[in-house]
């Protein structure tokens, strides 16, 4: 095997790590308001941190629960020397993995599909989101597979535009029909796309301008 070989296999490797711990989190963690996860390499290891819309749930007494999750990601997971922390979600309404769990359980206690997912897409624009996509896909109504889509505001949905300024979230509903997929797309607050600009009159310019120059220090010994 070459040294490209082996790097992209490390790559992939890692990338699939990854991802097995936060599935293991997020099951782990659904009842606290799974919010995603961070995970970053530090001098020290590597650090993993889970946000949750209740952090007390993921702690847990004592630290009970987070210590005993802390221990399985030692043993189950080929990650050089994990350290679990746990952040709270500042708006669950602009988080979109919090919001797909939110419809997916809403569902699952009988509401019904069209009410959870307007519901969801007004409190999400209510936050201050630019745009939502709430997307349903399965058997929602009887025994055939169908798709809904509940859309508000500004959305992208491919490109570099979307990855970077979209927020995507997926749960699963499982109800007695069968199970339904739920992913929830929110573009940020305060998004700003490349093709919108500012125009400012020559007046407005100099105002800026003006606000934004550095004061002149006086010389020693001026009057």
């Amino acid at each position: 095997m070459n040294e490209n070989s082996s790097t992209l296999r490390k790559i992939i490797d890692r990338n699939v790590e990854r991802h097995l711990v936060k599935e293991f989190l997020m099951n782990n963690t659904k009842k606290a308001g799974f919010g995603g996860i961070d995970i970053r390499r530090t001098p020290n290891g590597t650090e993993v941190t889970v946000m949750a819309e209740r952090p007390g749930m993921v702690i847990g007494r004592k630290g009970k629960i987070i210590n005993d999750l802390q221990k399985q990601l030692d043993e189950r997971f080929s990650i050089e020397n994990p350290r679990l922390k746990v952040d709270e979600v500042e708006n669950p309404a602009l988080n979109a993995q919090v919001m797909a769990e939110k419809i997916a359980s809403a569902m699952e206690r009988g509401w019904y599909y069209r009410r959870a997912g307007h519901s969801a897409a007004l409190n999400i624009m209510d936050a201050g989101a630019r745009g939502v996509i709430i997307t349903l896909a399965g058997k929602i109504t009887g025994a055939r597979h169908r798709t809904q889509k509940f859309i508000k505001g500004h959305v992208k949905y491919c490109g570099e535009t979307a990855i970077e300024h979209m927020d995507v979230g997926y749960a699963v509903c499982v109800k007695k029909l069968g199970v339904i997929g739920v992913t929830v797309s929110i573009m940020r607050k305060g998004t700003k796309l490349p093709h919108e600009i500012s125009i400012f009159s020559d007046e407005e310019l100099k105002i800026r301008a003006a606000e934004n120059a550095e004061p002149v220090a006086e010389e020693e010994g001026s009057e």
